[in-house]
């Protein structure tokens, strides 16, 4: 009878150590799942942050560019402004002097309107 126990008892302990064994492997290839899913995860993660550190290069020139296309805008808008103040003092340089040719013409017109009224006046 110590035969038949000794060997139920190890059997027993066989059939545990075995089903410990078997859970030891199922969490092993469980782990080994996580670990891949979030390897994938972490890859996909590095893959999405190059492609938007590729997309904000891209803005990034293209702001460049647009703030160059907008200076130069700014420039030109500066040089017609200067252009403009310098066409209005030029108009306003030549109403002035319309308004003294004006006042000229005036008044030579009353020098002859007198002239001609004296000279009627004398022929008469």
């Amino acid at each position: 009878m110590d035969k038949n126990r000794v060997l139920i008892i190890l059997a027993a302990v066989t059939l545990v150590l075995f089903i410990f064994n078997i859970a030891s492997c199922a969490n092993v290839y469980k782990q080994d799942s996580l670990r891949k899913k979030e390897m994938l995860q972490r890859m996909e993660i590095e893959e999405k942050m190059s492609k938007a550190a590729q997309d904000n290069a891209i803005s990034s020139e293209k702001l460049k560019g647009i703030q160059k296309e907008l200076d130069d805008e700014v420039a030109a808008h500066q040089v017609t402004k200067k252009a403009l103040i310098q066409e209005q003092l030029i108009d306003k340089s030549l109403k002035e002097d319309l308004q003294k040719v004006t006042k000229v013409n005036e008044a030579l017109e009353e020098e002859l309107k007198k002239a001609l009224t004296t000279n009627k006046k004398a022929k008469k």
